[in-house]
């Protein structure tokens, strides 16, 4: 598809001017924007831009959630071939200094104070930030900083310019290219500083034109966007394909309001990371505890007969009469409320991705009428590489290589791709783009898995840090530590997981419970606790995390590739990981490395053969104070299993 994001969006509003193209909740209503309100918009603000003296290349940051106004700033930078740099809306003032000046960036457009605020505190860092534009004006009125102004000013200067030079958007739109940046996006920065990812209006514009395709989304979709702009999985969803496609784009008033919207909007096409679909099922099984026990006992009836059939139904599958009757039954008395409950009963495609889902939760949601499935891609690929189809989605795997894609493994069984949506580069790290990507096209993902005989990619974890054992019963063993960890967060009660043991004898994992859930548990054993730390260490929970772990560890025991991956010793984390401590990533991957440093007394300790240990750890609040969380944590053994081969 050669065209640019801006000429989309002209298509749409010459083609249907009155048509939904956005709709904001703004204190409890929704506000719709029309396609040719969108496009008049745009042309304010390109032209407001022009004026201030955006360039042509020039980079533009935009912090902000989901708003209509700040997809419009995206669409008017890329109008005068500017390129948008969405950053992440949570990232602490810090975070975003090594962005603004790698990218050499004089105009920031944000959503509120808050992040006015941060654009403040860091200016003294980035001299070269003169322009910051605000769209929500509470709480700003008495600010007078030099180059602080409002959104509103903008287009108001933009239309006055606009009415003077009625040809200038409309020549800046056909000067634009295909091959032209934009957009870049930042990397998480595991091990770093983070890195731009540079992509071209064609790279992105046929990844999703791909996706669209394969799942026949038209104009009659509605999406709700509540993740990230900065993500790029919520800028394929809500952005590219939102103009590829022209469906309806939702915005949630605040990101408390999430579910609530979710069930008023009730989307066609949905998009969540495993753990927002570990929480909509934790706060159904929290209610339906609490439930009267006919209500338990019909749910857990029709709920059985669900798993059993469901998952056939789904796939196209021959079904029994009987059994299919019951189904229908069901349907009306416990699934069809529930995914109304989920705000899921007009959903026709759902996508998870980012990390494994467990097989028990995703054979739930696709047992209950929701088509739920997985796909395979990254910022380097502009998302689309695989995907599955409606009746092969499986837990297992992560589909078939989409349109236009490549797939092969390199001799250490690497994943490499080859595909029209591939990174152009880093943005000023040739050394970077020159070790992803080969000099005959292949892009080196650094995921080591395999195409098992169906045609479909598994997923082992990352070549970098799969290991082996080193002695003990184990010796030479792999050692998959993000199959582990994910295994482990299969569990309801388990939100985090963190596992070592490349160059061990033994595998250890450090956990954090899940709050809500094991919180839930404990006030219905009347199980008493002050906070997350006193929880955490309750002996009753650490035999529940047991329990989970000795699961994990049968289920391991049974894959002849990793039953030296079974874990000897856990603990329980006294604190929760959070970004903010540079536990995480903003997108909420483990740091694996900077753990084992922060907590390096830990994993001696387990490593050690102690049955407790004490640890201080210093923390952030949200309001950027800093605290500390103590506490004397135990270390509990987990019973490993013969490997079944090895028995047999």
């Amino acid at each position: 598809m050669q065209t640019t994001f801006p000429q989309l969006l002209l298509g749409h509003a010459r083609s249907r001017p009155e048509g939904a193209a956005m709709r904001e909740k703004e204190y409890g209503i929704w506000q719709t924007t029309s396609w040719s309100q969108m496009a008049y918009l745009v042309q304010a603000l390109a032209c407001g831009l022009h004026q201030a003296g955006l360039q042509r290349g020039e980079h533009m940051v935009v912090i902000g959630a989901n708003r209509p106004r700040l997809y419009a700033t995206m669409l008017a930078a890329q109008s005068l071939g500017a390129i948008p740099v969405p950053l992440y809306q949570d990232a602490v003032a810090g975070e975003c200094v090594f962005p603004i000046n790698n990218a050499e960036v004089r105009f920031c457009v944000v959503e509120d104070q808050e992040q006015v605020d941060k654009m403040l505190e860091i200016r003294e860092r980035c001299p070269q930030l003169s322009h910051i534009y605000f769209d929500d004006p509470r709480g700003l009125r008495n600010y007078a900083q030099p180059g602080l102004g409002a959104l509103g000013a903008l287009i108001e200067a933009g239309e006055a310019f606009s009415s003077g030079n009625p040809h200038f958007f409309q020549g800046e739109v056909e000067r634009v290219s295909p091959d032209d940046v934009a957009a870049m996006f930042f990397t998480s920065g595991t091990t770093g500083n983070p890195k731009g990812v540079v992509h071209t209006h064609h790279t992105l514009i046929d990844r999703a034109a791909v996706g669209a395709r394969f799942d026949k989304l038209t104009s009659a979709d509605e999406v709700l966007a509540y993740l990230p702009p900065a993500w790029i999985g919520q800028n394929i969803f809500s952005y590219a394909q939102w103009l590829v496609a022209g469906y309806v784009v939702n915005c949630p008033e605040s990101a408390s309001t999430v579910t609530i919207d979710l069930k008023e909007v009730g989307p066609t096409y949905y998009f969540a990371p495993p753990r927002v679909f570990e929480g909509l099922l934790t706060s159904v099984m929290i209610r339906m505890e609490d439930a009267g026990v006919l209500k338990r006992q019909m749910f857990h009836r029709f709920m059985a007969l669900a798993r059993r059939v469901g998952p056939a139904l789904m796939d196209g599958r021959a079904v029994g009469f009987l059994d299919r009757l019951k189904y229908r039954v069901g349907d009306w008395l416990v699934y069809g409320p529930l995914r109304n409950n989920l705000g899921m009963s007009r959903v026709r495609v759902a996508y998870t991705a980012g990390e494994a889902i467990g097989p028990d939760l995703f054979s739930f949601y696709r047992s209950i009428g929701i088509n739920l499935k997985q796909l395979y891609g990254s910022t380097e690929t502009a998302v689309f590489v695989c995907l599955q189809p409606d009746h092969e989605a499986r837990a297992d795997t992560v589909g078939v290589p989409c349109e236009g894609v490549e797939i092969r493994l390199s001799d250490s069984g690497e994943i490499l791709v080859k595909s029209p949506g591939l990174l152009k580069g880093y943005y000023k790290n040739e050394a970077a783009t020159a070790e992803v990507l080969s000099a005959d096209g292949w892009y080196h993902t650094s995921d080591a898995g395999f195409i098992d005989a169906s045609g479909h990619l598994k997923i082992i974890d990352r070549v970098k840090d799969v290991g082996r054992l080193k002695g003990g019963a184990f010796d030479g063993a792999m050692f998959a530590p993000k199959y582990v960890e994910n295994k482990l967060k299969f569990f309801s009660h388990i939100k985090e997981a963190v596992a070592y043991g490349d160059q061990r004898e033994r595998v250890c994992v450090m956990i954090n419970i899940d709050f809500e859930a094991v919180g839930n548990w404990a006030e219905r054993r009347n199980l008493s606790y002050a906070g997350y730390t006193d929880l955490a260490q309750k002996p009753e929970v650490y035999e529940l995390i047991r329990e989970c772990v000795e699961q994990v560890n049968a289920d391991l025991s049974r894959d002849e590739l990793l039953a030296g991956s079974q874990i000897s010793r856990f603990l329980v984390l006294h604190k929760e990981l959070d970004a903010d401590d540079g536990e995480l990533t903003r997108t909420n991957k483990v740091r694996r490395g900077f753990i084992a440093e922060k907590y390096g007394v830990l994993v001696d300790a387990l490593y050690g053969g102690k049955p407790e240990q004490y640890i201080e750890t210093q923390v952030k609040f949200e309001d950027g104070r800093t605290g500390s969380v103590s506490a004397t944590l135990k270390l509990g053994d987990a019973q490993v299993f013969t490997p079944v081969k090895a028995a047999a």
